[in-house]
């Protein structure tokens, strides 16, 4: 009786483990990264705007950065900031730009987040798979490229 006892808690386990499964993800490849950072661009050289992009992983890893001749060399970190903060929470950088604006003095201290427009998440199926900062003009321009990168998404990937 023991010994059957042990072989179905035995075989319990086995179906159990064997069911467990990793998560399947899509993520950025450096070629898409490449391809949604040429979107942003164009949109910035269509306006004659000087500006650096980046494009983080969903983990807020760098994955590709590029800067414009002559942009500040302080753009490079702040876009950095403005994706990292996408990445983290899920949503563009101007969300929180507009609750700071509304009174919400307390997401200035918030760990991870920059609260200026210019960093918006990639989606993909419902999923952030990375992000898009850009800084070097105004908020509100930076924030337009950005949204312009992210936006080509579908077509990059033929969809």
């Amino acid at each position: 009786m023991k010994a059957i006892r042990f072989a179905l808690t035995a075989l319990l386990a086995v179906t159990i483990v064997s069911a467990a499964e990793l998560a399947t993800k899509k993520g950025l490849t450096l070629e898409v990264a490449k391809a949604i950072a040429a979107a942003a661009e164009k949109h910035a050289a269509q306006n004659n705007w000087k500006v650096v992009i980046v494009i983080l992983d969903d983990g807020g890893n760098l994955v590709y950065l590029q800067r414009d001749d002559d942009v500040q060399l302080g753009s490079i970190e702040v876009a950095i900031r403005k994706a990292e903060t996408a990445v983290n929470f899920k949503r563009a950088s101007s969300a929180f730009a507009e609750r700071l604006a509304g009174g919400a003095t307390g997401l200035v201290g918030l760990p991870g987040a920059l609260p200026f427009p210019g960093g918006v998440p990639i989606m993909n199926a419902g999923e952030v798979i990375g992000a898009v900062g850009v800084s070097g003009v105004t908020a509100v321009q930076d924030e337009q490229i950005a949204q312009a990168g992210a936006d080509a998404l579908p077509k990059i990937l033929g969809e």
